[in-house]
């Protein structure tokens, strides 16, 4: 009889995270969550306020896949900077401790991070031996959030930081800003075009995490990213042929910070040039469903998954 794997998904409510869920569901895993919502006494679900729960749904699972973390899609204020660290670090912390007292926990435990650790890089790519960390609000909640994995006491389970590039998908992602700019008019450059654009489908975030759980020799950052990185002005190209307007005018910085100010978000997405190489998935062997980002938004643009 084969067995029935168990996934735990933590902070799963979002746009990756339903994605994932949907994966893992049809490819028959049994799926617990972690979350604000869960119901209480649930015995497949769990909130982040009871530590009790936590280590009942974690205990017997095969996998566990953190994604908790309050949405940077914000202007970057006092109050906000502490909800974003602190959605990030304390519930990071909270999986370490319950995993601590498991009888039985996941076998890996698969933490999510960011590319954006990495320094505003247009000169090389960042690898996960020489990649060089940068600076700013950004790079220290990810320092942090990788810190509270490492120092989680978890024998026996092997952890790995899922530095993840921008996400696109059907449906969601962080395709929908670029997409609306160039629906606008807008699709031209954005500041001064040569920041690159490091990328990955949602299909290929549940294939990497799937080939992390088979590849018990892989711990440590990963870098989860297409290695077709293209630059800004490369990237609204391909926006627009995907969406079929024509060309759009480019969008000088300072008016991109005037604008962030007014949607109170913040310039970081667009304007920090994000060059990340998945050397350990391709050293690995790890073939991408989606490595061509041209493909891939026609492929987004028409509903396709």
């Amino acid at each position: 009889m084969t067995k029935t794997n168990t996934v735990v998904l933590a902070g799963a409510s979002g746009f990756i995270g339903t994605c994932l869920r949907d994966h893992f569901e049809r490819d028959g895993w049994k799926v617990r969550t972690i979350g604000r919502r869960a119901a209480p006494g649930a015995a497949d679900s769990a909130n982040w306020n009871d530590d009790g729960a936590i280590t009942r749904v974690l205990d017997g699972a095969d996998l566990l896949v953190n994604l908790a973390g309050r949405s940077v899609n914000c202007r970057y204020n006092a109050r906000n900077r502490a909800a974003i660290r602190n959605s990030r670090v304390s519930t990071t912390e909270a999986l370490g401790r319950a995993l601590a007292r498991c009888q039985a926990p996941p076998s890996a435990w698969l933490n999510a991070s960011t590319g954006t650790i990495y320094r505003h890089a247009d000169d090389r790519p960042q690898t996960e031996s020489d990649g060089e960390t940068g600076t700013g609000f950004s790079v220290d909640v990810a320092r942090a959030w990788e810190a509270a994995v490492e120092a989680a006491p978890t024998p026996g389970v092997r952890k790995i930081a899922l530095r993840i590039a921008i996400v696109l998908g059907p449906g969601g992602g962080a395709l929908r800003p670029f997409a609306a700019l160039a629906r606008l008019g807008l699709g031209g450059h954005m500041g001064s075009g040569r920041q690159k654009f490091s990328w990955i489908h949602v299909e290929d975030v549940y294939r990497t995490i799937l080939f992390l759980h088979s590849r018990t020799d892989i711990s440590g950052p990963v870098n989860v990213a297409s290695p077709d990185v293209v630059d800004n002005r490369e990237l609204m190209r391909l926006v627009r042929l995907a969406y079929g307007v024509r060309p759009g005018l480019p969008t000088p910085a300072w008016l991109l910070r005037l604008g962030a100010v007014l949607i109170r978000t913040d310039t970081e997405l667009v304007l920090k040039s994000r060059w990340v190489q998945p050397q350990k998935l391709i050293d690995a062997g790890f073939t991408f469903r989606h490595p061509e980002l041209g493909r891939a938004l026609l492929a987004i643009a028409k509903g396709s998954p």
